[in-house]
């Protein structure tokens, strides 16, 4: 039985939001709505299991604990503080919380419990209480996920007969935080500088860099997304977390900031490209068997030279005997195999050419054994976990293979990067992807003596801790930074103020390594309050503490883009447009991740990313553009704010 509040002054109103969830995505995004979108949130929790805690004291805890991790910098002096999202406490977002929780009125709903089947029962139950309800869900699984998007949304236009399609405000998208975040961390890993955000085909690559000088950043014609705190001759302390003596990074700068921006490290837009699907790993089947992976090296070399002692008995015989060649081959294979008859009286060089053979038989049936042992052996160990080699050195050592590090594993893997498992649970989510692309795994408690070692920890390029447990990443990067000081480590933690406080101890201690930390709930928090406002966001890159966020966006509606050039719509800190759908309105595709490859102009489907300064835009157009939180939420907020002056306004 669910457990609900009724506080005079906090019941749901309609249009409001709902959050529905059981860990830090649900806590991060209701924050992100109310602190930054400045949306009434109604948040499903699980009943808590304090005694004597009240549910809304429990809200107003929530909420002061999530906006400590949230920067106040990017939040608009003059909003006031958000109120306290209406708690209702419930076991299950059955259909009787839902209607507890006004889902009739509501404007939009997210799903992001831990479980896909318990999101999936409750979105069929919603859409069926309002067919207009907009909807995001969290699933990991994303061939179903699409299936399910299709269904809910049929729904939703079956239930209004007589509306057109287009005239209801109403969508399910699915995501997944382990998506959202695994490019950024598999990046961190690989380069420590490189920033991408990928959604199916779409590719934008971001890198930092200190510009030499300020003309060669204008005359590479790349956009310019962020200047850093720190410059890169201190690599470890460019997280923000400490910006004591050093100044703030600023997302979206402008030019005159780009070019006083002397020796500051810079995030700059480097490329936009289609992936192309990683190549399937080599399996056993198929057409053509690969010889090497059944067989040895040393074993190989000892048929061939089998082969050649037998080839070089059959020429001997066909030059003695002046038999045809295939009978002196003939008789060759016959006294390998010991079938022919002793050449008693036979010429002498008859009899030497077959005790020749005959020893060349009898080494030759050992390895004939040697070999059908070995297929054998390597058909069964395909099924079995790879150990890491001997001599291994450069690689990533991927600590946990839960949903985020599966994810991980697979974009390594697309990237071609050598990676080394470690995994506590030999049932784990990530362990047949491991097994079926051959990755070599290690078994073991990081937190056990040796188990790093086996994973050739000191001669690796770097480690990534992505266990969900904080204390496990920090004991497997203290343990690594002994035994390699200058190893380049990125932790998943959740709690930020304990994060600043590991970055500064380790960086400390270490000024020479890199050190990264990163919270998956906050990298994919962004997205889903992107989704839940009806947007379409593309992804979100870490700039130290903060999050710059890319989205598809139409511009019809927007006072702020409508009727301006692109340079007068461009909003240092909060906005800035990076590319133009050119595509008709009526031949557009939905998802914009999904544009087909570059045409024989080298132009990327209907995108173009070289806009002109004075390129107007209209209501029809479609943009892609740069944002931070605070001025994608001012784009999409429904509520007035207080106006802020464009470029190029007087």
């Amino acid at each position: 039985m669910a457990l609900i509040p009724q506080p005079p002054q906090g019941v749901p109103r309609a249009g409001h939001m709902i959050v529905c969830g059981d860990d830090a995505l649900a806590e991060r995004l209701a924050a992100e709505l109310t602190t930054v979108y400045r949306e009434r949130v109604t948040l499903v929790v699980p009943p808590t299991r304090t005694n004597g805690s009240p549910t809304t004291r429990r809200a107003a805890a929530l909420v002061s604990r999530v906006q400590a991790v949230m920067n106040r910098a990017e939040t608009s002096a003059a909003d006031q503080d958000p109120a306290a999202p209406h708690v209702i406490e419930a076991a299950d977002p059955d259909e009787a919380t839902l209607t507890a929780a006004a889902v009739r009125d509501a404007a939009a709903l997210a799903l992001v419990h831990d479980d896909d089947e318990t999101n999936i029962h409750a979105a069929l139950a919603a859409r069926r209480l309002n067919p207009r309800l907009r909807l995001v869900i969290r699933l990991y699984n994303r061939r179903l996920g699409q299936h399910l998007e299709e269904l809910l949304d049929q729904a939703a236009v079956l239930a209004v007969p007589g509306l057109d399609p287009d005239a209801l405000d109403t969508s399910t998208t699915v995501l997944s935080d382990a998506d959202t975040a695994a490019p950024a961390l598999a990046a961190t890993a690989v380069a420590g500088t490189s920033k991408v955000v990928q959604a199916d085909g779409l590719l934008l690559r971001a890198v930092e860099r200190t510009p030499p000088g300020d003309s060669q950043v204008a005359d590479t014609g790349m956009c310019t997304l962020a200047l850093l705190s720190s410059t890169t001759s201190d690599p470890a302390g460019a997280e923000g977390s400490d910006t004591s003596g050093r100044e703030a990074p600023l997302l979206l700068p402008d030019d005159d900031a780009v070019a006083a921006a002397r020796g500051r490290g810079m995030v700059v837009l480097e490329a936009v490209a289609h992936t192309a699907p990683a190549p399937p790993p080599r399996r056993l089947t198929g057409r053509a068997v690969p010889v090497g992976a059944l067989f040895s090296r040393r074993l190989l070399w000892s048929l061939a030279g089998l082969a050649a002692c037998v080839l070089g008995v059959a020429v001997a015989t066909w030059l003695t005997t002046g038999d045809h060649p295939v009978h002196a081959a003939y008789l060759t294979v016959l006294d390998v195999f010991a079938i022919d008859d002793p050449a008693l009286d036979g010429p002498l060089a008859r009899q030497l050419l077959q005790l020749i053979a005959g020893l060349a038989g009898l080494l030759f049936l050992p390895v004939l054994l040697a070999a059908v042992l070995e297929a054998l052996g390597t058909f069964r160990t395909a099924s079995v976990l790879r150990r890491p080699p001997r001599g291994l050195a450069g690689h990533v050592v991927l600590l946990g293979l839960g949903k985020v590090g599966t994810r991980v594993l697979a974009r390594l893997t697309e990237l071609r990067i050598p990676v080394v498992c470690v995994e506590k649970d030999p049932d784990a989510r990530g362990i047949p992807l491991a097994r079926r692309l051959r990755v070599p795994t290690v078994i073991g408690d990081v937190t056990e003596e040796g188990v790093l070692d086996s994973a050739e920890i000191r001669r690796a390029h770097s480690l990534l801790a992505l266990a969900s447990n904080d204390t496990t990443n920090l004991e497997a990067a203290l343990y690594a930074r002994s035994v390699r000081p200058d190893l380049r480590v990125t932790l998943r933690l959740y709690d930020d103020g304990f994060a600043a406080v590991v970055h500064r101890t380790l960086r400390a201690a270490h000024p020479r390594a890199v050190t990264r930390s990163r919270s998956v709930s906050t990298l994919a928090a962004p997205a889903f309050a992107g989704a839940m406002m009806g947007r379409q966001v593309l992804g979100a890159i870490p700039v130290e503490r903060r999050v710059l966020l890319f989205a598809a966006l139409n511009v019809a509606g927007h006072s702020q883009l409508e009727g301006r050039t692109i340079a007068e719509s461009f909003r240092p800190g909060s906005w800035r447009v990076l590319a133009l759908d050119t595509a008709a309105p009526g031949e557009r595709l939905p998802d914009l991740a999904a544009t087909p490859a570059p045409d024989r102009t080298g132009r990327v489907g209907g995108l173009v990313w070289d806009l002109h300064p004075g390129y107007v835009l209209r209501a029809e157009d479609r943009v892609v553009l740069a944002a931070t939180r605070q001025g994608l939420a001012e784009l999409l907020g429904r509520q007035p704010r207080a106006r802020t002056r464009l470029v190029g306004e007087p």
